[in-house]
């Protein structure tokens, strides 16, 4: 691999970027001060330093999103702001795509990465990976519709919905509003406002808290993002 790509892959900085470095003199190869960008590498056996630091291979990338409402859930949008324009500029994002859609005015966990191979993991119908949302909904949710969700529901597709777990946080009758966590294990397109419209409810508020193992770092401020942890790693791995 060339010494550049390899260096932009890591997030050391753009191609550009790289080769000002080279040039400063400040990339090593193997002790030896790294003299053009075209120099191959072996990124498994080499040492690589940048500024005296060691820089650890790194295949493949993972982030997690707070996605904020208005943002679109794609890799390029003509009329939108999209999840990996939030990401531009701090990391290469050529590579990145998201684990799933959410839709434009949902927030929440999103997973962004390079790795096709665990996006199918996590969302492949056989795999029943559970989504926790947050919601608040215009009506009055109550243990029926906990039952419903369970028993699973027909909201316009071939098949019924697996059995979702609805709780209720709060129900105010009031003002005809609740607060609710619900688990599905779909992805289905609208699931979770759909279910709720059949139920003669209507979703104004939705955000994921949850995709299997890993779950939102409420840190995070909407549209502000970091690299999963080792341990977040495994476990969705695990998953």
């Amino acid at each position: 691999m060339r010494i550049d790509k390899f260096l932009a892959n890591q997030n050391i900085g753009s191609r550009s970027q790289v080769k000002q470095y080279i040039k400063k003199g400040m990339i090593s190869v193997n002790g030896t001060v790294c003299k053009s960008p075209e120099q191959k590498i072996d990124e498994n056996t080499d040492l690589i330093s940048y500024n005296g630091t060691i820089i650890g291979y790194q295949k493949h990338h993972y982030y997690m999103l707070n996605k904020p409402a208005g943002c679109v859930s794609a890799t390029n949008d003509n009329l939108h702001t999209t999840v990996l324009d939030l990401l531009k500029g701090s990391v290469p994002v050529k590579s990145l795509f998201p684990v799933g859609r959410l839709d434009i005015d949902t927030e929440g966990l999103l997973l962004i990465t390079d790795d096709g191979e665990l996006s199918h993991n996590l969302l492949s119908p056989s795999r029943h990976v559970a989504k926790t949302y947050f919601a608040r909904i215009n009506g009055l949710v109550t243990k029926e519709h906990i039952k419903a969700f369970k028993d699973g529901l027909d909201i316009g597709d071939d098949k019924p919905t697996k059995p979702g777990t609805l709780v209720i946080k709060s129900a105010n009758p009031d003002t005809s509003t609740s607060e609710i966590l619900l688990t599905i294990t779909e992805g289905r397109y609208h699931q979770v406002k759909r279910s709720f419209e059949v139920l003669g409810m209507k979703v104004t508020y939705l955000k994921r808290l949850s995709m299997g193992n890993l779950a939102l770092d409420e840190a995070l401020a909407p549209g502000e993002f970091r690299e999963l942890t080792e341990t977040e790693l495994q476990a969705l791995v695990r998953k």
